[in-house]
């Protein structure tokens, strides 16, 4: 690990015990994992190879919670491709684990890849649970017998769809651990620390501009598959890691397409999954590729940011890659394409050599606390009133409209209400000058910002129009 990333460090989930699911391509990992999370985190379909990164959720049992990992189709014997990353991603999900809950299908019976992974994990040394899946309906000794024979013990009939013996298999698998909990901190109050609550940061882009790769270097490993593939990340992946003491989760979403480009129902579900992790982000990272310039799918990625209301940093990635004249090229297509942006900070990066990631974190930092900013009622109409004295609002006929004050309205993005008479007649033009001197005078670099008026009403209305 580089000398720059000695602060960075995993979130240690060795707090609570760690369960991975492995197992060939769809036998139910997903869906089990659903169910022990209680979500729809992970993407389920009726299609092999669906999930490739490994995926953590928090399960409980009882009083007592544990990390779920959700692993891809494992092929422990790969040897060209994706497949390979995969296997990687399997094998780290296994070594880091306190138990396996190896899972078979228990209609199709075995095969043999299932005899190479149960080869791989008593090797592994790992304690292991033999899961059956997808036996509802079937007499228990028929479905059971043949798994006698891959020697992990005694196989435990489950029905991840219906949620059939599942419990117990939870309970047995965690029993061991979950005695040593109790005397244990949890995490989640460490990660809070004293700069506040962890940042939710969702990294969102066209497909292969190194979101992935960006991942790998902020956390010092290769916890997310980072192949030279378009469409390699299928689902959102979740990853929390800390800096000192700001607690992170990390969202690495799948690349968005423009929607004439958007064949594959497994595609579909990761644009649907990307668009969720924005919405639920405190802050979007938009990568753009610097070598294949600006692009118009890059401003409906940001647009979407700026709907959703997110605080954003754009990183001009593989800045290293291009000269000096590619540069200036790009930066006048970032200016004509992206000027809807100008309040994000624009960092140029290279993922893949660790240059310039240094300053993502604090400008994410920074876009954060703006977002997240206390507006002060006496410094709002301040900076209201020099603004109005330095630029009165333009007349609408005969009357002008009459600011008198402001207050905060709300965060992430801050909400400034603006209170007054005749306000209705305030153009747009106006609102964006009040916007930047708001701005400046708060420091609010990195998050959109709501500038809304409020006019007073007339209480000899009624009379006036009767």
């Amino acid at each position: 690990m580089g000398s720059f990333y000695w602060w960075v460090f995993v979130a240690d989930f060795r707090f609570k015990p760690v369960m991975a699911l492995v197992g060939r391509t769809n036998v139910g990992k997903s869906t089990l994992f659903n169910r022990l999370t209680r979500s729809r985190a992970a993407l389920v379909a009726n299609i092999s190879g669906l999930t490739r990164d490994r995926h953590y959720g928090e399960g409980r049992v009882g009083d007592h919670p544990f990390i779920v990992v959700d692993t891809g189709g494992f092929e422990p014997v790969a040897t060209r491709g994706i497949l390979v990353e995969m296997a990687r991603q399997t094998e780290q999900a296994i070594a880091e684990s306190d138990v396996v809950v190896f899972l078979v299908d228990g209609r199709d019976g075995i095969n043999a890849h299932d005899h190479e992974i149960a080869r791989l994990l008593r090797k592994s040394g790992q304690r292991v649970m033999l899961a059956v899946n997808k036996t509802e309906g079937m007499r228990d000794h028929a479905a059971l017998a043949q798994f006698h024979e891959l020697g992990l013990g005694e196989p435990h009939p489950i029905s991840a769809a219906h949620g059939d013996g599942i419990s117990d298999l939870v309970e047995e698998a965690l029993a061991p651990l979950v005695a040593d909990q109790a005397s244990v901190p949890d995490p989640a109050d460490a990660a809070e620390g004293p700069l506040g609550h962890r940042i939710k940061l969702a990294i969102a882009g066209r497909p292969n501009v190194g979101k992935s790769t960006l991942i790998n270097t902020l956390v010092g490993e290769e916890r997310v598959i980072a192949y030279d593939l378009p469409g390699t990340t299928r689902d959102a992946i979740e990853i929390e890691f800390q800096r000192g003491e700001r607690g992170y989760t990390l969202i690495d979403t799948a690349g968005l397409r423009r929607r004439g480009k958007v064949f594959e129902t497994v595609e579909k579900f990761s644009v649907i999954k990307t668009l969720q992790a924005i919405e639920a982000a405190n802050v979007v990272l938009l990568l753009i590729d610097a070598e294949s310039g600006i692009s118009d799918q890059d401003a409906h990625i940001a647009g979407f940011a700026l709907e959703a209301g997110r605080a954003l940093v754009v990183g001009l990635n593989k800045w290293d890659a291009i000269d000096r004249e590619k540069r200036d090229w790009v930066q006048r297509e970032y200016d004509r394409k992206l000027r809807f942006l100008s309040f994000a900070q624009v960092l140029h990066l290279s993922a893949l050599k660790g240059q310039g990631v240094a300053a993502v974190l604090k400008a994410v930092e920074a876009a954060h606390a703006a977002a997240f900013a206390k507006l002060s009622t006496p410094k709002l109409t301040r900076t209201l009133q020099a603004a109005v004295e330095q630029q009165p609002p333009p007349r609408k006929g005969i009357f002008r409209p009459k600011m008198r004050y402001a207050h905060q309205g709300g965060q992430n993005p801050p909400r400034i209400i603006i209170h007054g008479n005749a306000l209705d007649a305030v153009p747009d033009s106006y609102r964006r000058y009040l916007e930047g001197q708001f701005r400046e005078a708060f420091k609010l670099a990195g998050t959109p910002l709501s500038v809304e008026f409020k006019s007073s009403r007339n209480p000899y209305l009624k009379d006036e129009t009767s």
